[in-house]
Order: structure tokens, then C-alpha cells, then sequence
């Protein structure tokens, strides 16, 4: 029977493997001197992006990325971190992280990845600067709407001058 303490290093480096098959990206960030109830407030807001902060030991992390063949990522794990996994809005979270470094001064970006591309800190407040994934989509369906809704306006003058002119005909013809 193992003992519980290799248990739990084993189901964490497992739940770590596991998260990085289903993620695009993962920020490492460093959280020494944050309160608690901040990093609920962030966790929550997290979740809202799809996105989770996932804490645990860094021996445990470094493990993890090893075994997941990503060695690169390890140099950026220093001091108290947890790993925020991030399914498929990294500018959004980006931009939440980036805002909770400038109202926490103990949190702080370390780096991360995006998909393969391997991110500093810089990267990562660069890719905050972006717009999301709503606001370009919503920015090319105003694109495409905006030459469609000009030419229904133009026939709609057309036929609004064509019935004027009738009317104008009509009343002529009145009197």
C-alpha cells in the first residue's frame, strides 16, 4: 500500500498531464502575499472564461512538465506558483490576469505557452492588449452588415421616391 503523500503526487501530476491535453494555453503566475479571498475573487472569474488556477507544489508541477515532454516552460517556476489552464479565450484571461497584477502587488506573471509558442511575461501582457474573440467576431459581422444595410437603405429611398412621384401624379391629376 502506497503512502498517501506519493498518492497525492501521483493524482496531481495525473489531474496536471491530463489538463494539458485539454488546454490551448497555461500561464504560470506567482501569488506570494495575495489574500485569500482575492484569489477566490479570481478563480471565480476564471471559471467564467473556462478557464482554472490550479496550486500545488512546485516539485509536483516540474514533475508534470517533464513527463509532458515540456522542459522549456520549467525555467519559469520559481517560489509559490500556481498554473491557470485556459481552454480557448487566452486573451481574455490574459487581460483579467494583467488587471489583477495591477490591484495585487504580490501576484505576478512568470510565463507560460500558447499552444506551442512558449510566452514571457511581456508576451503574455502583449497578448492582453489584443482584442477577444467576441470583439473581432462582433467587428466582422458589423463589416459585413454595414455594405447590406447601404444597399437596403438605397432601394428603400428608390422605392420611396417612385411612390412619392406617384403620388404626386395623383394629386396633379386631381385637380
Amino acid at each position: 500500500m502506497k503512502k498517501i503523500s506519493l498518492l497525492f503526487k501521483e493524482i496531481s501530476i495525473n489531474q496536471i498531464k491530463n489538463s494539458l491535453k485539454e488546454v490551448e494555453s497555461v500561464f504560470i503566475v506567482s501569488y506570494s502575499g495575495v489574500s485569500s479571498p482575492n484569489l477566490s475573487t479570481l478563480r471565480q472569474s476564471l471559471r467564467g472564461l473556462n478557464s482554472r488556477l490550479f496550486m500545488v507544489k512546485n516539485s509536483i508541477v516540474r514533475k508534470a512538465f517533464k513527463d509532458a515532454g515540456l522542459d522549456n516552460i520549467i525555467q519559469f517556476i520559481e517560489g509559490p506558483c500556481g498554473l491557470v489552464f485556459i481552454k480557448d479565450e487566452s486573451v481574455g484571461v490574459s487581460k483579467l490576469l494583467c488587471d489583477f497584477v495591477r490591484q495585487n502587488q504580490g501576484f505576478k506573471l512568470a510565463g507560460g505557452f500558447l499552444k506551442d509558442r512558449l510566452l514571457k511575461k511581456e508576451d503574455i501582457e502583449a497578448l492582453s492588449k489584443l482584442p477577444t474573440k467576441e470583439t473581432l467576431r462582433t467587428q466582422v459581422v458589423i463589416a459585413i452588415k454595414s455594405p447590406l444595410t447601404s444597399f437596403v437603405v438605397t432601394l428603400n429611398q428608390i422605392l420611396r421616391k417612385f411612390i412619392y412621384c406617384l403620388e404626386q401624379i395623383k394629386q396633379k391629376k386631381e385637380v
